[in-house]
């Protein structure tokens, strides 16, 4: 079934300011869009750069005054779905290289600090077992609460406070995952059901294949804690260490939100 998506945003910039727009579902095999790229309002110049892990384009522009994007496709959705509790981890020496980088401590989510939980917690679990007892702890354990949490709030902090947002709980579970020595990335996406209805995030695990860890072969698997989104209807955008790289919009100086509307249905 398609996954409809209409996405409208709207800043101004008092300054001639450079930013980075990042909104586009990403163009990759596990997932087919159907319509036209992001349409912006004029702009000084604009210029397509890939994002991180080659997955999706951030796009920069320069604009002064009122500023506008809008983005409209349908997303069919081809992912390899996998029960992520009967997998296995790959041993740290068998991990691809582009998967490393997701282990160390990134702004948000300083793993080496959960060490101590994990093992206490999640003392009898590992790989997917791991994953899914994080999961489930994660969603027992926290409240969804809008506007419990801002930009600066890190995974630290939402562990304290046991609630947060969408963003929130996806950094606790790539924090809890990374101090279990499995890689784990954030993820911006699309998803219906994400209520109220904006730009949603999830984490992402690397977890070997089905025996796998014998020949150290792996894929990523998708995971949301706050339990509103499905991952065969998940429609990526980009992945990054946690939200500070998939930002949908960054600006480089002062910008004022004025608009953003988000609507995602199965079509």
């Amino acid at each position: 079934m398609p996954i409809n998506i209409n996405a409208h945003i709207a800043f101004r910039f008092d300054q001639p300011t450079d930013f980075l727009l990042q909104m586009e579902g990403a163009v990759i095999p596990e997932q087919t869009l159907y319509g036209k790229g992001v349409i912006c309002s004029a702009s000084e110049h604009m210029a397509r750069v890939p994002g991180e892990d080659m997955i999706g384009d951030r796009i920069w522009l320069r604009c002064q005054g009122d500023f506008t994007a809008d983005y409209q496709v349908s997303a069919h959705i081809d992912r390899h779905l996998a029960d992520i509790s009967s997998l296995n981890a790959l041993r740290p020496h068998q991990l691809p290289g582009e998967t490393v980088s997701y282990l160390f401590d990134s702004r948000f989510c300083p793993a080496d600090r959960f060490q101590p939980f994990v093992e206490a917690e999640f003392a009898n679990t590992s790989g997917g077992a791991r994953v899914q007892a994080i999961h489930d702890w994660v969603a027992g354990n926290f409240t969804y609460a809008p506007g419990t949490s801002d930009a600066t709030t890190t995974a630290v902090d939402s562990f304290v406070e046991r609630r947060g947002v969408c963003r929130d709980f996806a950094h606790v579970v790539v924090a809890l995952a990374r101090a279990s020595a499995i890689p784990a990335r954030f993820v911006s996406c699309y998803a219906p059901d994400v209520e109220p209805q904006d730009f949603h995030a999830v984490a992402e695990v690397f977890l070997a294949d089905p025996g796998g860890d014998d020949d150290g072969t792996g894929s990523w698997h998708l995971v949301d804690a706050t339990g509103m989104a499905d991952p065969a209807e998940i429609v990526k955008i980009a992945v990054g260490r946690d939200a500070a790289d998939v930002s949908f919009l960054t600006s480089y100086g002062m910008a004022q939100l004025l608009e953003k509307s988000i609507t995602v249905s199965r079509g």
